[in-house]
Order: C-alpha cells, then structure tokens, then sequence
C-alpha cells in the first residue's frame, strides 16, 4: 500500500518526551513563581544588604529561561536515545517481517529479554512463522505426492495405449476394461484433492445437522459392502447436533465407516459407529476389529497418500487421501481427529466437534 510520507515513531516519541519534560518545568517554575516570589515584600532586609523583589525576579526569569533550555536540549537527546532503545525490539520484529514477505520462513526473531509486549508480540509472530513453514512444506510435500498420483494413471493409460497400438491383434475389451478401471481412478483422486481444497478453504455454508442421523446415513449406504465382506455394523448414541455442512459431514462419516470395513478382518468383523453428546461438544467414534496396529503406523494414517501395507492389496484401495479429507473436514469445522490402536485389534478413531448452541434449531433428516 503506498502511502504518503511522515514523522518516524522514533521523532513522535523523542518529541513527546522533550515536550513532557518542558511542560514538567514549566509546571515547577510556576509552583515556585505561585508560593514563593509572589508573596516576597518589595524590599527586604537580608544580610549584606537589601534584597529588592525586582531585581530578585529578573534574576529567576532569567535562570527560568535558561533552565527550560537546558530541559528541551536534554530532553530531545534523551528522548532521541530512550525512543531508539525502546524501539530496537520493533525494529528485529520488521526486519524479521520483511524477510518473511521475501520468502523466507526459517527465520526466527528470538527476542532476548524478560516478557513485555514487545517479547509477547515477538513469540506470537515466531510461533506463525513456525506454523506457516510447517504449512508449506506441508503443501509442498501434498503437491509432490498429488503429481506422482496423478502421474500414475496417465503413465498406465499412456502405456496401455501404446501396447495396443504395437499388437493390433490384442483383445480390445480387455484393454478397454482396464483403461475403465484406471480411468475411475484417477477421477476418484481429482475429487478428492478437490473435496480436500474445498474442505482445507471452508468454502461451504454451515447448518444445524444431526452427527447421528448422519452416522446412520452413512452405516446404510455402506452396509451392502459390510455384509459382502461377512462384517456387522453397529450404531448407536444420542441426537449430536452440530453446525456443519450436511454433504462434508457425510462425506466424513462416510469415510471413516468405509475404512473400517475395508480394514477390518477377513469375517466375522465388526464396525461400530457411535455419537455422543456433551455440553460444549459432540463426539463421532467409528471403530473397527482387524489386525493389530503399531502407534507409528497409526500415526501415519492421517498424512496424504499414506497407506498401511493391507490397503494396498485391498480391491477398494482407495487414492489414499480417506483420513487425510477427514481431518481436513474436522478441523474446517473447528474440531479434531483423534486414532487410537485397539488393544485387540484394529483402529479407534474418534472426532470431536463443537457442539451446536442450544438455541438453534436442528435440521434433521428423516431416518
């Protein structure tokens, strides 16, 4: 933003000080004018002569003067000094905030010194630094793996393409069922990166809905894939109303309860779907039997592309980002997304969103 030129805080405070300064003798040269020289007689005998209140009052003018002098010099070199040093913390903080405007994000103020507002100031903006770089590198790391994902299916289609272009005698339904099959994949990936954007933006309107009507949405529509893999669903829990959008709800939901079903043992499995509600939050948990997971590797689960070595082979892989846009949709929607390791088996996970204040109306869907 250009803006037109002025006065430095480091002038406005040197004259700030200088002019206090001045008006603090001022105020004292009339307390001594007040209560001391104007009651003083016209003449009065003193030892060595005789004090004439005239002469007496020339003389302090004069020494008035040349003390409020001596106050403005020293208050405008002082203040210069005092404003410079008060100042030097600002000066760290818009060195360090420029350096951040060109890019550079590993920089760090460090402000030495005990807490005032100027330390508070400078952790408050090392801490966004902290973040921001965690951020980048973050989108760096996303945008890197979402190329190489990406990459994949043309790379297979375009090879694909080539084999039968070099044996014209290849079966055609065989190769046009296989570029089906890569084809839906990379659409699945395009809409979840673009399901994750949106999320990550919280570009959606928010509403009243019911977590638990939303749970049993999401439990019927997945529950023919349930029961072909030899697996029961469970649901359970009170009314969970939550100010939301009803579609990234479900869509979160829906992914929670589908990778439970996809993890989980070869029969005779179980996926739990349980809501809860609290005072100031609502709680979604969806847990699942299955093979005993390291706390590393759960750990993982949440990054983007991140897969545990059974979801490769699974016949719904998936693109790898399922928990990935559910964390993204947790926290659009000021919440939290917590995995557990069962102590039996398979995976606990359990989302924490505020509840919705107990004066709105909640939207509710017929079950």
């Amino acid at each position: 933003m250009a803006r037109d030129p002025g006065w430095s805080v480091r002038l406005k405070l040197t004259l700030s000080y200088a002019g206090f300064l001045m008006v603090a003798g001022i105020l004292l040269l009339a307390v001594v004018w007040v209560f001391v020289l104007r009651h003083l007689p016209a003449e009065a005998e003193v030892p060595g002569g005789i004090l004439i209140r005239s002469s007496l009052i020339g003389g302090f003018v004069q020494a008035a003067a040349a003390a409020l002098l001596f106050l403005l010099v020293f208050g405008l070199l002082g203040g210069w000094l005092l404003a410079g040093r008060m100042l030097a913390p600002l000066t760290r903080i818009t060195q360090a905030t420029r350096r951040a405007a060109s890019g550079s994000l590993s920089h760090r103020i460090e402000l030495e010194g005990r807490e005032d507002e100027f330390r508070e100031l400078a952790d408050a903006f090392d801490a966004m630094l902290a973040q921001l770089e965690a951020h980048v590198a973050e989108q760096q790391r996303f945008a890197a793996n979402a190329s190489h994902e990406l990459r994949t299916p043309l790379a297979i289609t375009q090879t694909l393409l080539d084999v039968a272009r070099n044996d014209p005698g290849r079966d055609t339904g065989e190769l046009v069922e296989r570029l089906n099959y890569v084809n839906s994949r990379a659409i699945d990936l395009t809409e979840a990166l673009l399901l994750l954007s949106r999320a990550d933006r919280r570009s959606f309107t928010r509403e009243p809905v019911d977590l638990s009507l939303i749970a049993e949405e999401a439990s019927e529509t997945l529950l023919p894939l349930a029961e072909k893999r030899g697996l029961t669903i469970e649901t359970s829990g009170d009314v969970a109303p939550v100010v939301g959008s009803h579609t990234l709800l479900l869509q979160l939901t829906t992914n929670l309860v589908h990778n439970a079903i996809v993890h989980n043992l070869p029969e005779q499995g179980i996926v739990r779907v349980m809501t809860g509600a609290y005072p100031h939050d609502v709680v979604l948990t969806v847990e699942n039997t299955g093979k005993k997971l390291s706390p590393h590797l759960v750990s993982t689960l949440v990054e983007p592309f991140q897969r545990g070595t059974e979801r490769i082979r699974s016949d719904h892989a998936g693109v790898g980002l399922g928990l990935a846009i559910v964390k993204s949709i947790a926290q659009a929607h000021d919440g939290t997304l917590t995995l557990t390791p069962r102590l039996d088996g398979g995976l606990r996970v359990t989302v924490r969103l505020p509840a919705e204040a107990p004066d709105t109306s909640v939207a509710r869907r017929p079950r």
